[in-house]
């Protein structure tokens, strides 16, 4: 076990932050998603360790609890992330209410597709437990999402922000939801989640201004983490009182981000502006730069706990086919009749990750299967994240052609115009070159104005 020596496993960490960085800067260049580059990783650390480590490690049972700790606190960064992304005006709410329905309608279908699937083909799945199952793979993964459309046209990488970020919450609060069902002392129906969820807001809205009002008034430099600390505090107390959580989160960045909406008018003498702004750009930066450190670790661990023989099986494969094809057939259904035929690359822009491992792992132990196989949740997320990769790559490209034809286009209308503005001025001097004579009398037999014998005035008529 020298190998995993408190040392060895500093060195281990920071190589692991340096490649994800590379891997970043690889993805931005070849639209390959840095996830599936993190995983691979993953993987392949896996092997390494068999051949230095003599003895059997299960990997999935010793690195669970840190992957459901990183998973929770990833989940929060990102939201966090997001929310602070999120600008809210009048001309972005038809945008907003599109992705949210078109989040919510691909969440409950995919489910309930993929839910038929398993109860008609895994041995001992109940239906109940179908739904439980099939929620996590039918949430977007906003971690790969967020990170990935930066290089789409503004309206698409807003809407998939929107969408994304709509999707985790729906689909935490949707699992949460059928997991509570199978506690009837905790199972409330639809009624009582409809009262948690306006409780949740309400707390939620309090609890932000709470924050904002106090957090701008404290002068230490060093408030920044425990201004997280806060804000995970409140998630965990919110999951131990069965809230909405991620929610809170959600509300909280909205307000950050959109400070003068939620404080019009005189309301704004409770504000000091300048704090605020500068409190709005540190809490974006560690936000980023939390979440790329736990999304690093967690897709590192994820990858090291991966059986790769789970998918070597046929019966893996068929079921995780039909769930892929259901996804992106039910995808295309919806953004038809939402956007219309401009649907690309969004039909593609679909990839399962870190919520749909995170979930998979919070599955309630009465609901579990032993006939369901890990293997459908991994080749679910690597095929996913393959054929967002494909469509951006080709979107890339296409972009690339336009651009060349339109770089094109302005290269030659540039020529035209060097040639026009040439011929002007070629003209211009033949136009300029009679006055030229008049006042140079020594050349061409010109007169000058002695040869006229006049003084510089004209004689009166």
């Amino acid at each position: 076990m020298e190998i995993l020596s408190s040392y060895n496993l500093i060195i281990g960490a920071s190589v692991i932050v340096v490649l994800s960085f590379w891997f970043n800067g690889i993805s931005k260049k070849t639209n390959i998603p840095s996830v599936l580059m993190l995983i691979v990783l993953g993987v392949l650390i896996n092997i390494g360790l068999g051949f230095f480590v003599s003895e059997d490690i299960d990997f999935g049972e010793t690195l669970g609890g840190s992957l459901e700790i990183l998973g929770t606190v990833g989940l929060i960064m990102i939201v966090l992330e997001a929310a602070l992304e999120l600008e809210l005006k009048k001309e972005k709410t038809i945008p907003i209410l599109k992705s949210m329905a078109i989040a919510l309608i691909g969440l409950v279908g995919s489910a309930w597709v993929a839910a038929l699937i398993l109860y008609q083909l895994v041995d001992g799945m109940t239906m109940q437990s179908a739904w439980l199952y099939a929620t996590p793979l039918s949430i977007l993964s906003s971690a790969i999402i967020i990170p990935s459309v930066g290089g789409l046209e503004d309206f698409k990488k807003e809407f998939h922000i929107y969408e994304s970020t709509f999707s985790d919450i729906f689909g935490i609060m949707m699992f949460y939801f059928l997991a509570g069902g199978l506690n009837p002392a905790e199972d409330g129906g639809v009624v009582g989640f409809s009262i948690n969820l306006v409780l949740t807001i309400v707390i939620a809205v309090v609890a932000s201004y709470a924050i904002i009002l106090v957090f701008q008034r404290i002068k230490s430099q060093a408030k920044l983490f425990l201004l997280i600390a806060v804000l995970l505090l409140l998630y965990a107390i919110g999951k131990q009182m069965h809230l909405s959580s991620l929610i809170i989160i959600l509300i909280f960045g909205l307000i950050i981000k959109n400070i003068n909406l939620f404080f019009p008018g005189k309301t704004k003498i409770f504000l000091e502006e300048e704090r605020m702004h500068q409190m709005y750009h540190e809490l974006h930066i560690i936000t980023l730069e939390t979440a790329f450190i736990v999304r690093t670790f967690f897709f590192v661990i994820f990858g090291i706990t991966i059986v790769l023989s789970s998918l070597l099986s046929l019966k893996v494969t068929l079921i995780s086919v039909l769930i892929i094809a259901s996804i992106y057939a039910i995808r295309w259904v919806i953004l038809r009749v939402f956007i219309g035929k401009d649907m690309l690359p969004q039909l593609f822009i679909a990839p399962r990750g870190l919520i749909t491992v995170l979930l998979f792992y919070a599955i309630p132990a009465q609901a579990e299967v032993a006939g369901f196989e890990s293997g459908i949740l991994l080749f679910v997320i690597i095929a996913t994240s393959l054929v967002m990769t494909w469509a951006m790559i080709k979107d890339k490209r296409k972009m690339g052609t336009l651009l060349d034809e339109i770089d094109e286009e302005v290269l030659l209308r540039n020529e035209a115009e060097d040639a026009l503005n040439e011929h002007s001025e070629v003209s211009r001097g033949i136009e300029t070159a009679e006055p030229e004579v008049l006042e140079n009398p020594e050349t061409d037999g010109g007169i000058s104005m002695e040869d006229m014998d006049i003084e510089g005035e004209l004689p009166n008529d």
